[in-house]
Formats: C-alpha cells, structure tokens, sequence
C-alpha cells in the first residue's frame, strides 16, 4: 500500500474539511500549508484590485513565504494536494509548497474546492512549476462540503 500525504491550503476551513475527510478515508498523513503571514477578511476580497489575494495572483512570480514546518514529502508516495481553486487556478501558496520540496517519482493527485468554476489552469501550471520528471493529476473539484463517504469512494476510485 501507498504511503500517502494529504497535503493542503485552506483560506476558509472549506478546503480543510475536505482534507481532514480525505485523510481519514485513505489513513494518510495530513499536512497543512500555511501562509507565514495568515490572510486577513480583507486579503483574501477578490473583488478588491489590492487586496493581498490579488495581487498575489496578478504575479505568476509570486511566491508567499511559508510558515515553518516540514511536510513528510520525502516518506510519501503519493501526494494529495488540496487548496481553493483562486482565479482558475491554485492559490501561489501552493506553488511555494512545490517548489521547497522534491516530488521526483511522487505521484501528485490534486483536489480542489471552489463556488462554481473548475481547475481552469491549475493543472499546466502546476506541472510548469514542478518541470519534467513530475506527473500532475487532476483529480475533483468539488462545489460545496462532501460527506466522509463520498470522499472514501473517490479515493477508491483512484487505486491508491
């Protein structure tokens, strides 16, 4: 059996309750990404052309400081990556995450959380940000909270 890593960035516990489930059904380990600086209310308003968020997303160069911690990346052979998805792709935070650790011969399964839209860009580019030798998969985005089975059957479905 896989050694698996749930690893994830939740800006509002939605994302974070998606992941806890998704540990529990697969009996990973859970690790979560957290920004050195917490997103205030007003950092994460989308609809603000200032707000931290969004000018964090304006920069594809960008990459928010990573509060400290070490993720099992090393011990894991698969990966589970979960954030919201933010502009139609993942939240820079996360490319931060990718690119402190080695994910060379890992097998990266992504899971999104968003309100209507789906992984748009993520997918190419979070596999421009690990480079060759890494593989992406999409996995599910989800609009709105999944109980712990359906989480259980995806991950079934996903021959972990």
């Amino acid at each position: 059996m896989s050694k698996i890593l749930v690893a994830y960035f939740s800006a509002s516990g939605v994302t974070e309750d998606a992941a806890k489930k998704i540990a529990e059904a697969t009996g990973g380990t859970l690790y979560e990404i957290r920004p050195e600086t917490p997103y205030t209310k007003e950092d994460l308003n989308w609809q603000d052309a200032f707000s931290r968020s969004t000018l964090e997303m304006k920069d594809k160069a960008c990459r928010p400081v990573i509060a400290p911690g070490t993720a099992p990346v090393a011990e894991s052979d698969v990966v589970l990556l979960g954030f919201p998805i933010w502009w139609y792709t993942a939240p820079r935070i996360v490319e931060s995450f990718l690119d402190a650790y080695s994910f060379a011969g890992k097998r990266i399964i992504l899971f999104a959380t968003s309100g209507s839209s789906g992984f748009g860009s993520t997918l190419k580019d979070l596999q421009e940000c690990l480079g060759p030798g890494c593989s992406v998969e999409e996995g599910i985005v989800v609009h709105g909270t999944q109980d712990l089975e359906s989480w259980r059957q995806w991950t079934q479905s996903l021959e972990l």
